[in-house]
């Protein structure tokens, strides 16, 4: 038998690792602290979520598991008396069986990073009285008057959704869409011919992940339609994932377009709800492949698509007659870097009738709300320049308003009344943090969701003139202490950027402190925020004797429209050089920041940015810890990463530029590497290559290989909370001494 010595070297790097990381006997209370936060997810188990009122507002559904269990129940809040009730639990349909999912619903969840059990989500009546819930693949319909349950047929069903009129449920099964008629229950398949590679009403990969878009098909407003995605695969690069603590299961497979490779062939479709001949819509797929966002919801409102080239700089808003399956222009845009979707609504957001529509657009440089008349003609901007919009609440026509999100401040967001007419808007939630509202179908009540700068969080219920009519009772555990958190901003350099500081609770002035930059730096997030919760974890690392910093750069969002696409075509250069600037800026401000020992951290788009740190500026990283990083865009997928470098066969600069194995030979410093072996998003082929690219330039570095997948620990706080204890262990083993 060979044995291939690179992973015997590997073998070392991680016993040596684990050898350096053991615990003392005795738990102290920084360790006690974060097994706390791993076992709690950071305090928010037990929090009421996927809350939702009922269409007249007299009740509030929502879902909520232990303190510290994931096991998700059903409860309802009923306004009137203020008594919370518990409506179904799935210990009453399992017993004392196991959940189940298939494959398809794992998939789906690791999509949309779901990691809790039991009802996940469920669906409701437009008229209120009855619910759904699904549970080991199986469909259950909740009576809310008196609690009866039944079983409908069939099992291994994913995206199960009620028809607006409320007698039948869609789902998928097997790859084809189903319709069960709730009179009867019986259940008929609408759709045939699924293959391995040919499904129905299911979302693509690069949909689900890249696109904010899981769903595969729409009910027509009339319940008596249903528009639905057939995606034909059989052309995208087939990869296997295997378990190597099960050898004796098959290798899992998977069909990923990396950059530049052929992506699923989508085309959608209508089809009676009592079955019969497809009518598939007509639009120039060769020229526009993405299909990004189906709208079909409004009575009177036509079905509605927005289609993208590849390159994702050319789309046009297509209004589809479901009858012919032709289609009209509504309105086309372009961008000469790229188009980003608004993933905060669903766009466009016809009124009712038809006869005018919302529009999210970039077009003017920063996003903006528009009014639209039906043929696409605009009638008005809403939202000016620099409003900083976040997304669209609702439009209460009765009263000409638009509530919708948003804020001046990227660390934050508030909810805004404007009027359709034009004018300035009122903003309804001025403390510090992040908001959110959700009103009933007839806008008499509403939700507010709040997450505060002071720490304060929750779900209060109001009336329409703002009185407090109750709220949703968490049985989340409180932390025992609060982050040591500062805002600020950068100065000193061409641009600011906004950052945070979190200091150790023991903090002395005068001392200097070893810094760790906590890092994303990539497009689509930001990691600033005035919420005072989201730093538990780094308060956490702080307490270990360090100052955490988090800094926002170009590339990422909230910042205007040039900002964020100044990344264009190099995907690490800018990043890293601002980094670096607000970095050295931050420590003329503070001279408690020991810049001679900062290590760097993050996970995914952070830990590439972590591994490129580490490689290339060993002046300013004196260790990283890089967690999934995506080390050869080549191997990520399309969607997203041609939308910054273009296709690998027409920028093969791009690639090599924003590539860390072009730079393997200038590690200096340590390097660990971390990823789940069975990652489906970002393979552990990636930090494969760049483990291997090392050991072959005579690079020492560490590699830690984790059980789970892209959300490797969050299934499992114990896994979580050794993994932050080997992360501390490392930086302490290289930043606590003064060079």
């Amino acid at each position: 038998m060979l044995i291939n010595h690179r992973l015997v070297r590997l073998g070392l790097c991680l016993s040596s690792l684990f050898a350096a990381s053991r615990l003392p006997a005795a738990e102290d209370a920084n360790l006690a602290f974060f097994r706390n936060l791993a076992e709690t997810r950071s305090y928010t188990l037990g929090r009421p979520v996927s809350s939702r009122l009922t269409p007249d507002g007299s009740a509030v559904l929502f879902l909520r598991s232990g303190a510290r269990d994931r096991v998700l129940h059903l409860y309802e809040l009923d306004l009137a008396t203020g008594q919370e009730r518990e409506l179904i639990t799935p210990a009453q349909i399992l017993g004392s069986a196991e959940e189940t999912l298939s494959a398809e619903e794992k998939a789906r969840r690791e999509r949309a990073r779901v990691t809790a059990r039991g009802f996940t989500r469920f669906d409701l009546t437009k008229d209120g009285s009855r619910l759904l819930v699904t549970l080991s693949g199986k469909l259950y319909l909740v009576n809310r008057a008196d609690l009866r349950v039944t079983e409908l047929p069939g099992k291994n069903w994913i995206d199960p959704r009620f028809s607006p009129d409320g007698t039948a449920v869609a789902a998928v099964q097997d790859g084809e869409l189903h319709v069960i008629d709730l009179a009867g229950l019986t259940e008929r398949a609408l759709t045939s011919g699924a293959t391995e590679t040919l499904t129905h009403a299911t979302a693509e990969f690069v949909a689900q992940e890249e696109m904010d878009r899981r769903e595969g098909y729409w009910w027509s407003p009339d319940s008596q339609w249903l528009a639905y995605q057939q995606t034909d695969e059989s052309g995208v690069e087939t990869r296997y994932i295997a378990d190597p603590l099960r050898p004796e299961v098959a290798p899992t497979k998977f069909a990923y377009p990396k950059a530049g490779s052929p992506n699923a062939v989508v085309r959608l479709g209508v089809i009676a709800r009592a079955g019969g001949e497809t009518r598939w819509v007509q639009w120039d797929a060769a020229k526009y492949p993405y299909l990004t966002r189906i709208v079909w919801k409004e009575a009177g409102a036509p079905l509605t698509i927005l289609v993208q080239d590849r390159a994702q700089q050319h789309q046009v808003l297509l209004a589809v007659d479901p009858a012919t399956g032709q289609t009209r222009e509504l309105l086309q845009e372009s961008d000469p870097a790229w188009l980003n979707l608004d993933d905060t609504a669903l766009m466009p957001l016809w009124l009712e009738g038809g006869r005018q529509f919302l529009w999210t657009t970039e077009s003017r440089g920063d996003w903006q709300v528009e009014l639209r008349d039906a043929d696409g003609r605009l009638v008005r901007e809403l939202t000016p320049l620099g409003f900083g919009y976040r997304g669209v609440v609702k439009v209460v026509e009765e009263t000409g308003e638009l509530y919708v999100k948003g804020s001046a401040d990227p660390r934050e967001t508030h909810v805004w009344k404007i009027p359709l007419a034009g004018g300035p808007g009122t903003d309804l939630t001025p403390a510090r943090g992040n908001h959110s509202l959700q009103l009933s179908e007839n806008n008499r009540v509403l939700l507010h969701f709040f997450n505060l700068l002071d720490g304060s969080s929750g779900t209060a219920v109001l009336a329409a003139d703002g009185r407090k009519l109750g709220e949703l009772k968490s049985v989340a555990e409180d932390p025992p202490v609060w982050p040591q958190v500062e805002l600020t901003q950068t100065v000193g350099g061409p641009r600011s950027y906004y950052a945070a500081l979190v200091r150790p609770r023991n903090f002395q002035p005068g001392r200097k402190y070893p810094v760790l930059l906590s890092v994303y730096a990539g497009p689509t997030t930001t990691v600033v925020s005035s919420s005072l919760r989201s730093y538990l974890k780094d308060q956490w690392m702080a307490d270990q004797g360090y100052i955490v910093v988090k800094l926002d750069g170009r590339g990422t969002p909230r910042r205007g429209r040039d900002w964020e696409r100044a990344v264009r075509g190099n995907l690490i250069d800018i990043a890293l050089n601002d980094q670096i600037e607000g970095l050295l800026a931050l420590g003329a401000q503070y001279p408690e920041l020991d810049l001679q020992r900062v290590g760097v951290t993050g996970w995914s788009f952070g830990g590439y940015f972590s591994a490129m740190a580490t490689l290339r500026r060993p002046d300013i990283f004196k260790a990283g810890v890089a967690g999934a990083p995506v080390i050869t865009w080549e191997n990520y997928d399309t969607h997203y990463t041609e939308r910054y470098l273009g296709l690998p066969q027409e920028n093969p600069g791009a690639y090599q530029v924003s590539s860390a194995l072009t730079y393997v030979d200038q590690l200096e410093r340590p390097l660990l590497l971390v990823h789940g072996l069975t990652d489906d998003n970002v393979y552990f082929q990636h930090t494969l290559q760049l483990a291997d690219a090392l050991f072959m330039a005579g690079k020492p570095f560490e590699i830690l290989p984790m059980t789970g997948t892209h959300m490797a620990g969050a299934e499992n706080p114990l896994i979580s909370y050794r993994e932050e204890l080997l992360v501390i262990n490392f930086f302490n083993q290289h930043l606590k001494s003064p060079e």
